[in-house]
C-alpha cells in the first residue's frame, strides 16, 4: 500500500526521519534545505539521518534523548544497533507541570455502558466467578474442578479441533507416505467445535487463575500474590470466588483475606476458601468446593447489567509485539482516548516501568506533588539498579522482533510507548500489586512483559485493557476484555482473529488521530456493555502470569 508520505519527523526537534514505507537505496531526498542520497535501502518504520552527525552526538526522536552514535554518520544512513547505542537523559525532581489541554467530548459527555454494579459503588464491564490456587500444589484440583464445571455450565470456548488434521496425517503414513509427501499434503479438515448453551446467563464465566507461586519463591513475593489474587477477588468484574489452599505454603489464606481488606473493607461477596491439609481427602474438598461454587453462581447470576456512566472506566493500556510504527499510530491514538477517558471523569493506567526509560522528566513534571514526582523516580531508579544487579538494565529492554521492525533501543520504544499515557497529570504513582484506579492518570510499576503487566494491571483495577501491537500478539486476560489495536493495517489484515481495531489507517493518511480514538471509544463502550466481545475474549486467551520479583529459596 503506498502511503500520502514517505517518511515523518515526528517532532522538531529530531535528528533522524521515519521511514512511512520501504525507501530503495540511491532514492533522492530534499529536506531540511539540503539535498542527499539514501546510502542503502530503509526500510518501513526504520529511521535514517537526514544530516550529517558525528561519533558520540545524541539521536533524538519524539523531541528527547533516545542514543547516542558510534561512529560519524553522513546523510541518509539508516539507524542501525551497529551505528547508536542506547542513551537517556538524567532526570531530577522539576516543577509541576499541570497545564494540559483537555480534548473535546461533547460527544461522549452524555453517554452510558451497560454494566455490573457492585455494592463498593466500582462497576464491571463483565461477571465472573474465580477458583483460585493460592499454591500451586493446588493446581491439578484446580484442573479438576475446570474439567467438572466448565463445560456442563457451558463456558468451555468453542476451538477449532485439529483432531481430524492428525488423523489424516497418520492415515497417510500408515499408507507409506512419506515425510516429503506429508509435507506437501493438505491436510486442513478442522472442524469447530460447539459452545454450550450456559445455564447461568448473567455469568459470562468461571476463570480458573492458575499460576506456578505461593511457596519456595520469597516472603515477598508470596505476598504480593496474595495482593495480586486479592485485586483480583475485589476487581469489579468479578463476583466471587473459591480459592483452593493446601495450609503449609507462604501465601496464606489469612494473609490474602488482609489484602482484600485492604483493598474493599465492606467485602461481601461470596468467597469460600478450602483447606485441604484440614479437610483431608481430595474428594471432600473437590466435592465441598463444587457445592459451594455451585451456590455462589447462583447468588452471581442475579447481578444483571445496567447503565454507567463512562467515569467507571478503569482502562489499562498496554503494549506487545511493538514496531516502529507503535509511537506514531496506535500508541498516540490510545494517549488521546486516555485523555478523553480523564477529561470525563474515568481512570487509565500506564504501566510497564522499563519502557518509560527515557521519559522519566516529562512523567515526573507531570505528577500533582512532589511527593508523586518523587515515588515515581525513586521506583525506576531502584528498579533499573536490580536489573543492572541481575546483569541487565533497561538499556536491554527491547526484543529481536523490536529491534528487527525499527526499534533498536530501549529510548526509542520507550519515547513511542510513552504516548500511550496522554497528556492530563499524573495523579497517582503505585507499586505493584497495589490498586491504581484513582480518577486521572495512574502509573504502576510493572515489568515490561505483556502479559505480566497486564496481570498486574487488571488486578490493579482496570476493567478494560487497551492492547497496541504492530508485529501481532496472542493475548489477553481472564476477567478483563482485552482490545487489541494494529500500528499497521498489514497486521490487521494479516492476523484477523487477534485483531479488533486498525489504526493504520493514520499511517496512511486517510484517518486522523482524533478519528481513531473516537473510533477505539465507541468500541471500549461496546465491550463494556457486552454488545461486542474482543476477539481475545472470543479465543479464550486467558494469560495469567504473576510478577515474580524474589529469587526462588
Amino acid at each position: 500500500m503506498q502511503h500520502k508520505q514517505q517518511f515523518l519527523k515526528i517532532h522538531p526537534h529530531d535528528n533522524v526521519l521515519v521511514a512511512l514505507q520501504d525507501l530503495p537505496p540511491g532514492m533522492n531526498f530534499e529536506y531540511d534545505g539540503q539535498s542527499f542520497r539514501l546510502r542503502s535501502g530503509v526500510r518501513a518504520k526504520h529511521k535514517f539521518t537526514f544530516r550529517s552527525i558525528s561519533a558520540g552526538d545524541p539521536i533524538y526522536m519524539y523531541g528527547v534523548l533516545v542514543g547516542r552514535t558510534n561512529a560519524d554518520l553522513s546523510p541518509g544512513e539508516t539507524i542501525t544497533t551497529e551505528n547508536i547505542h542506547h542513551a537517556s537523559s538524567e532526570f531530577r525532581l522539576g516543577e509541576r507541570r499541570l497545564d494540559w489541554r483537555k480534548p473535546d467530548v461533547s460527544a461522549f459527555a452524555d453517554r452510558v455502558f451497560m454494566g455490573f454494579h457492585r455494592s463498593n459503588g466500582s462497576v464491571g464491564t463483565a461477571n465472573y466467578w474465580l477458583v483460585i490456587p493460592l499454591v500451586f500444589c493446588e493446581s491439578r484440583n484446580v484442573q479438576v474442578m475446570k474439567n467438572a464445571l466448565e463445560k456442563k455450565l457451558g463456558y468451555k470456548k468453542r476451538a477449532r479441533d485439529y483432531e481430524p488434521e492428525v488423523e489424516r496425517l497418520i492415515s497417510l503414513y500408515e499408507n507409506g507416505a512419506t515425510a516429503e509427501e506429508l509435507l506437501a499434503t493438505d491436510v486442513a479438515t478442522g472442524r469447530e467445535s460447539e459452545q454450550g448453551t450456559r445455564l447461568f446467563e448473567n455469568i459470562d464465566g468461571i476463570k480458573f487463575l492458575d499460576h506456578e507461586m505461593g511457596c519456595g519463591g520469597t516472603r515477598m513475593d508470596a505476598d504480593a500474590l496474595c495482593g495480586l489474587l486479592a485485586g483480583y477477588i475485589t476487581h469489579p468484574n468479578v463476583a466471587g470466588a473459591t480459592v483452593l489452599s493446601l495450609g503449609c505454603q507462604h501465601a496464606q489464606a489469612a494473609t490474602l483475606q488482609q489484602e482484600i481488606a485492604k483493598r474493599d473493607p465492606n467485602f461481601n461477596k461470596p468467597l469460600y476458601v478450602f483447606e485441604q491439609q484440614r479437610m483431608g481427602t481430595e474428594a471432600n474438598m473437590i466435592q465441598e468446593a463444587l457445592k459451594h461454587t455451585f451456590a455462589g453462581l447462583v447468588q452471581a447470576n442475579q447481578h444483571e447489567r445496567r447503565p454507567a456512566p463512562l467515569s467507571k472506566l478503569c482502562v489499562g493500556l498496554e503494549c506487545g509485539g511493538s514496531d516502529g510504527f507503535s509511537g506514531i499510530s496506535a500508541n498516540p491514538a490510545l494517549g488521546y482516548v486516555s485523555d478523553m477517558l480523564v477529561t470525563l471523569g474515568g481512570s487509565v493506567i500506564l504501566s510497564e516501568f522499563p519502557e518509560l526509560c527515557g521519559v522519566e522528566q516529562e512523567l515526573s513534571d507531570r505528577c500533582v506533588d512532589e511527593a508523586t514526582a518523587l515515588r515515581f523516580m525513586e521506583l525506576m531508579k531502584t528498579y533499573n539498579a536490580k536489573a543492572e544487579a541481575e546483569g541487565s538494565g533497561f538499556y536491554a529492554n527491547p526484543s529481536p522482533g523490536n529491534i528487527r521492525d525499527g526499534l533498536i533501543t530501549d529510548a526509542i520504544k520507550s519515547a513511542g510507548a510513552a504516548k500511550k499515557g496522554g497528556t492530563s497529570p499524573v495523579t497517582a504513582v503505585v507499586d505493584y500489586p497495589e490498586p491504581a484506579n484513582k480518577p486521572g492518570l495512574n502509573l504502576l510499576c510493572t515489568p515490561g512483559n505483556d502479559v505480566e503487566s497486564t496481570t498486574a494491571e487488571v488486578g490493579a483495577g482496570a476493567n478494560v485493557v487497551l492492547f497496541t501491537t504492530g508485529l501481532g500478539t496472542p493475548t489477553g486476560n481472564p476477567i478483563a476484555p482485552v482490545i487489541k489495536l494494529a500500528t499497521n493495517t498489514a497486521l490487521f489484515e494479516r492476523m484477523p482473529d487477534i485483531i479488533d481495531i486498525n489504526c493504520g489507517t493514520i499511517i496512511e493518511g486517510t484517518e486522523t488521530i482524533q478519528q481513531t480514538a473516537h473510533r477505539i471509544l465507541d468500541f471500549i463502550i461496546d465491550v463494556a456493555s457486552g454488545t461486542v466481545s474482543p476477539k481475545a475474549v472470543q479465543l479464550g486467551q486467558d494469560d495469567f502470569i504473576p510478577w515474580r520479583r524474589g529469587i526462588s529459596l
